[in-house]
C-alpha cells in the first residue's frame, strides 16, 4: 500500500531541504508526496475590525504569486533524480495553515507530515519556527517529522525515545515510529529521567506494554538522574550522537518542557537533530 506523505512548503531553503530529506528517507518505499503551500491574507480573518476586508484584486494577486512560486518549486523538484517508487503532487490553496493541513490529512489519508524547522525568517536564534511548532501541536491526525535546516539525510542508526512511563501507549500512536525504526534497523534508546527503582506499578505496566510494541526491534533502556528533563534529553542526544528524537506529544506536557527556546539557544543541540512528534490519539 502506498504511503501518503504531506510536505508543507513556504518556498524557503529549509522547506526544500525537508523535501529532499523526505525523498531520501523513503527512497525504497512506494509513496505519494503531497507538496503543499497555503497562502492567506490576515485582513480576511473574520472579526478583524482593525483593517478593511481585502479587495478582490488582492486575493487574485496572492493566488497568482502563490501559483508562480509553486511552478518554480515544481521545476526545481523535477530536476532531482527520478524515483519510480514516488508520485509527486503539487497544490497551493488559500486558507490558514493548520486548518488546511488538518483537511489534507483527512482527505488524502496522510500518514506523516514532514517539514522544515524554520521557514523564510530563518531566525538562527530559534531552532523551531512558529509554523513547525504550530503543526506539531495542532495537527492531530498524524505525526509530524521536523527536519532542521541544512540537515542532510543519513541512515537512521539510533533513535532516542524519551518517556516518563506515566501514560498508556497504544499501537496506533507509535506505529509510524516503529515503522521508521524497522525500516533502517535503527536502535531505539528509551530514555527515562529518574531511577528505575522508583517506577510505580502503573509505570511498570506501561513499560512492559512499550516493550511489547518494540519486541521485533533493537531497543535498550537508559536512566538519567537529573532534575531538568529538557537538559537531560538534549545532553543524552548530544552524547550518543543520535539521529532522531521521537516522543508522544501527550497534552503538550513534554513538548513544552523540552523545546523551550532559551534551552535550544543555549545548547544548540536541536538545530541538528530531526524530531518526530507522535500524537496521543485520545487528545
Amino acid at each position: 500500500m502506498r504511503k501518503n506523505i504531506l510536505i508543507p512548503t513556504d518556498f524557503s531553503k529549509n522547506a526544500f531541504n525537508a523535501i529532499t530529506y523526505a525523498f531520501e528517507l523513503f527512497k525504497e518505499k512506494e509513496c505519494n508526496f503531497h507538496i503543499f503551500h497555503s497562502y492567506f491574507l490576515p485582513r480576511s480573518a473574520k472579526g478583524n475590525l482593525l483593517f478593511p476586508e481585502p479587495e478582490p484584486h488582492e486575493y487574485d494577486e496572492a493566488a497568482k504569486a502563490s501559483g508562480l512560486s509553486m511552478l518554480r518549486l515544481k521545476d526545481r523538484v523535477n530536476q532531482l533524480p527520478a524515483n519510480s517508487n514516488h508520485t509527486i503532487f503539487f497544490e497551493d490553496k488559500y486558507g490558514t495553515l493548520i486548518d488546511l493541513l488538518n483537511e489534507k490529512v483527512t482527505q488524502d489519508n496522510i500518514a506523516l507530515i514532514i517539514m522544515g524547522t524554520r521557514g523564510v525568517t530563518n531566525d538562527v536564534k530559534i531552532a523551531y519556527g512558529r509554523n513547525a511548532v504550530n503543526v506539531m501541536e495542532n495537527v492531530k491526525g498524524c505525526p509530524t517529522l521536523a527536519v532542521p535546516a541544512n540537515f542532510s539525510y543519513k541512515k537512521l542508526n539510533e533513535i532516542v525515545f524519551p518517556t516518563n512511563f506515566k501514560s498508556h501507549f497504544n499501537e496506533l500512536e507509535i506505529n509510524t515510529f516503529t515503522t521508521l525504526a524497522a525500516q533502517d534497523k535503527a536502535a531505539i534508546k528509551i530514555l527515562h529521567i529518574g531511577k528505575e527503582a522508583n517506577l510505580n506499578s502503573k509505570q511498570q505496566e506501561n513499560r512492559k506494554l512499550l516493550e511489547s510494541y518494540f519486541k521485533d526491534l533493537h531497543y535498550s533502556f537508559h536512566w538519567v538522574e537529573k532534575s531538568s528533563v529538557k537538559e537531560a534529553v538534549l545532553a543524552f542526544v548530544d552524547k550518543e550522537n543520535s539521529d532522531l528524537i521521537a516522543f508522544v506529544n501527550r497534552k503538550h506536557w513534554f513538548f513544552g518542557s523540552v523545546f523551550s527556546n532559551p534551552l535550544v539557544k543555549s545548547l544548540g543541540v536541536h538545530s541538528t537533530v530531526p524530531v518526530l512528534a507522535l500524537h496521543d490519539t485520545r487528545n
